[in-house]
């Protein structure tokens, strides 16, 4: 690689994000699952999905779409074969996506036109109904 090779402690081999950007053609198709880089080239022919899918991801994060699809244990055995290292540490935040937090969608105040709108109409309904059934009896 053109950058200076580095691995964890562990021995993982670490990838910059410039580098796994640069992957995406078909001779080198490698995306981001998890922080981790895979090379899924050779996988492009025989993704049940359609290379095509792979293809939108590569060089770039692929987690929210792996994770969407709800792949089978099956699947994430075989993409575990297809792992070459991980993307650097000092790359991960620019990957991150913003976590918006679930409490201000479940907290919502009522706003003033609901308050007004829903008894008056209401309101409506049970005067017209009111009149259709006086009219029948006279």
């Amino acid at each position: 690689m053109g950058e200076k090779d580095e691995k964890s402690p562990d021995g993982v081999k670490y990838y910059r994000l410039s580098e796994i950007e640069e992957q995406n053609s078909f001779r080198s198709t490698w995306i981001i699952i998890n922080n981790q880089v895979y090379d899924v080239t050779k996988f492009l022919d025989e993704h049940p999905g359609g290379e095509e899918v792979l293809r939108e991801q590569a060089g770039g994060d692929a987690t929210e779409s792996f994770e969407d699809v709800g792949h089978s244990t099956d699947a994430r055995e075989m993409a575990h074969d297809m792992i070459i290292g991980e993307l650097h540490p000092d790359d991960r935040e620019k990957i991150a996506k913003p976590v918006e937090p679930l409490a201000t969608s479940l907290v919502e105040e009522p706003s003033w036109w609901s308050n007004l709108i829903i008894p008056a109409l209401v309101a409506a309904i049970v005067t017209l109904l009111y009149r259709i059934f006086t009219q029948e009896s006279e």
